[in-house]
């Protein structure tokens, strides 16, 4: 946490434990549990170039000439 920055109170949104943090979130059992059973790989994702289809016009104020 930042110095300066106070935590906050709140019960855990999954398991109901008292919890203490500086965002409102699971507490950290409780987050190591989900990322060991639902975590994954980060990995790239190539979404490729945007091309745009054949029924889109192009804008007539750019066209004009």
């Amino acid at each position: 946490m930042e110095p300066g920055e106070t935590p906050i109170d709140f019960p855990c949104p999954r398991c109901g434990t008292p919890s203490s943090h500086r965002f409102y979130g699971p507490c950290p059992p409780c987050r190591d549990q989900l990322v060991a059973t639902v975590g994954g790989r980060a990995r790239e994702i190539d979404a490729g170039r945007f091309e745009p289809s054949m029924h889109v016009v192009p804008n007539q104020v750019a066209t004009k000439e």
